[in-house]
């Protein structure tokens, strides 16, 4: 018997959760506070403890802070929900599972990553890390699911369809995010979830015990200019640059500690640079490439909404690729592959590398009309003929992913897959 919520739409971590519960003692689900960690989390379990339980006064955080092992107790699997509060949780989850073999027994919920000086063991070979980011397009509905990520890398040959989606409704559903609490609300009223996020944030309500005081005038100047430079190679130097000339200043070191933070809590990440192969003669620019965990925080800092979106599509352009950056890293890790991006010495630079466990990859263009297909095209074309001279492995497929319209693959052999027709 679960603790499944009624309501509950299937998660694609769930059956990464049903695995790694069979073959290890502890699985950690670990993402961005609201994309549901906790509902996937019951969806396995029998039990729950809430650490931030207000009852007694947070008598659950108490008593973990007095003695973790209490707030162990019950039947397994059992969920311990904002283990982060209390990071000596951690340490004693893994020492039960080294006295008590077995597996399954423990599923911890974080939306925050403790400094690791917080506790004693890393865990490893007894707690397994799940990463989990807000609803793709496929889970919440908004992906015919005309084809599969997988299917790309098989070479298989498509037949031309189309995937129309209005562009109102692109933008409408970038603002929503893939927040599960705002499935259900009318789309003009779904963003503000994201709003509420971002102001959490600047309140200091998303950061813990763990993390300094942060002064909520110089993250929101931050935030903004994250968001103006989302989904590229921005370097602290060039965010120091953007800010210059605002009336709250930032240091290089203040951003980079700043940014290091939200990293820590989730709302960030870094897409890391590929290196094509060992054998590779190319000079490869290994800057990693920053995006929100959701384009809706993004479009939220920057205190925008449809109709400005609608008036500058290129900056719409860049959440727009933060939205298929973020699909296509759940689709990815489904798989066991990891998500990069590409920029060498001559300014070639693809927006998305997908690599297998076997070594096995494909590149990815984003562009938003199809307008820019051949261009981006031709970019993935020069790519494949560059990584191959120099001795690297062909590429299982080049993908140009669009929003919305005809899906097909072309007589060069380049996909072009509309992001609300793929899945896994």
């Amino acid at each position: 018997m679960s603790l499944k919520r009624e309501g509950y739409k299937t998660r694609l971590v769930d059956k990464k959760l049903r695995e790694y519960l069979k073959l290890f003692g502890a699985v950690s689900v670990e993402g961005p506070k609201w994309c549901g960690k906790t509902w996937t989390s019951l969806n396995h379990a029998n039990s729950i403890t809430y650490i931030m339980d207000p009852a007694g006064d947070y008598n659950n955080k108490t008593r973990a802070e007095l003695n973790p092992s209490l707030v162990l107790e019950g039947k397994t699997p059992h969920v311990i929900d904002e283990w982060q509060e209390v990071p000596g949780i951690w340490d004693a989850v893994r020492f039960n599972v080294d006295q008590n073999p077995g597996f399954g027994k423990y599923i911890l919920t974080g939306s925050v990553t403790p400094p690791r000086e917080s506790y004693k063991h890393s865990g490893a070979g007894r707690i397994a890390i799940v990463r989990m980011r807000p609803m793709t397009l496929y889970e919440s509905g908004d992906s015919d699911a005309a084809v599969s990520l997988i299917s790309l890398f098989s070479g298989k040959k498509i037949n031309p369809f189309t995937a129309d989606i209005d562009l109102v409704h692109l933008i409408d559903i970038t603002i929503r995010g893939g927040w599960p609490q705002t499935l259900n609300l009318p789309l003009e009223k779904a963003g503000s979830v994201s709003v509420e996020y971002i102001n959490a944030l600047l309140k200091n309500d998303l950061f813990n015990d763990n993390f300094s005081k942060r002064n909520s005038s110089k993250l929101h100047v931050l935030l903004r200019s994250l968001a103006r430079n989302n989904a590229t190679t921005v370097s602290d130097a060039t965010l120091t640059r953007d800010i210059a000339g605002n009336d709250t200043m930032l240091s290089r070191n203040s951003i980079a500690d700043y940014t290091a933070d939200l990293k820590r809590i989730f709302v960030i990440e870094e897409i890391p640079g590929w290196m094509p192969g060992i054998r590779s003669k190319t000079r490869i620019r290994m800057s990693g490439k920053l995006i929100f965990a959701d384009p809706s925080l993004a479009i939220a800092a920057l205190g925008i909404g449809r109709q400005r979106l609608l008036e500058d599509l290129n900056t719409y352009g860049f959440m727009f690729e933060n939205l298929c950056l973020r699909d296509l890293y759940a689709y990815a890790e489904l798989h066991g592959a990891s998500l990069y991006h590409y920029r060498d010495n001559s300014n070639l630079e693809v927006d998305a590398i997908v690599e297998m466990k076997d070594g096995a990859w494909g590149a990815f263009e984003i562009k938003l009309g199809e307008n820019q297909v051949e261009g981006a095209a031709q970019t993935l074309l020069r790519l494949k003929k560059k990584i191959v001279s120099d001795g690297a492995r062909e590429p299982s497929c080049l993908v140009v992913m669009t929003g919305g319209g005809l899906g097909w693959k072309r007589e060069d052999g380049v996909y072009v897959i509309p992001v609300n027709a793929l899945k896994p």
